[in-house]
């Protein structure tokens, strides 16, 4: 469908001015572009929902210990993606993008709740006295996560959970690798500490 629109020019030479707009099948031009740029932007976005959703949706409930909040979390930033789709340059850093939103989102839960987050809540692991003891050293483990201070439970949980390198977690956390590789060693070295101390 094309909109051609009437001009009318004012006397003395000055610029026309839009009396009328005659619509006419057949042609849909720049509404076209814009329907199919929309339509790429759903599909690239639900794709990456599709792959990565359940990864980062586990990396925020690291990060904030409360499922629904980390969902939200998630969800947001996928709406995010979707939003600025247009505005990227570079499509491929698009898991980036939603990633760092993922970690900026959870930063922003954990001010809103002013609170110490919840202790996880692990389900019981299986009766074999194996599982069971596997399942109480994963639980100790992240409970001693949780106690780590926000910026060493990020490095930790983008270098060991979500398994980044060291120049993705840097560019997640939006700090230099080199200060992925100090808070990192930072905070195995206080969760040791914890672990050792739960042992005593």
């Amino acid at each position: 469908m094309e909109i051609k629109p009437r001009l009318r020019g004012r006397s003395g030479g000055r610029s026309p001015y839009l009396v009328s707009a005659v619509v006419e099948p057949g042609w849909a031009g720049a509404d076209n572009d814009a329907v199919d740029r929309e339509t790429d932007a759903r599909e690239a976005v639900t794709v990456i929902y599709q792959t990565h959703a359940l990864g980062l949706t586990r990396l925020a409930f690291l990060m904030l210990g409360d499922r629904q909040t980390a969902e939200d979390v998630v969800q947001e930033a996928f709406c995010g993606l979707y939003r600025a789709w247009g505005r990227m340059s570079d499509h491929a850093n698009a898991l980036g993008y939603v990633r760092t939103s993922v970690l900026n989102g959870s930063r922003s839960a954990l001010r809103r709740s002013r609170r110490v987050p919840r202790p996880l809540v692990v389900p019981p692991a299986a009766s074999a006295e194996a599982t069971v003891l596997a399942g109480e050293r994963q639980r100790e483990t992240i409970i001693a996560l949780r106690r780590l201070p926000p910026r060493q439970r990020e490095a930790v949980v983008l270098r060991y959970f979500a398994e980044l390198s060291q120049q993705e977690t840097a560019l997640a956390m939006g700090v230099s690798p080199g200060t992925v590789k100090s808070t990192t060693s930072r905070a195995l070295a206080a969760l040791a500490r914890m672990l050792q101390e739960e042992e005593l």
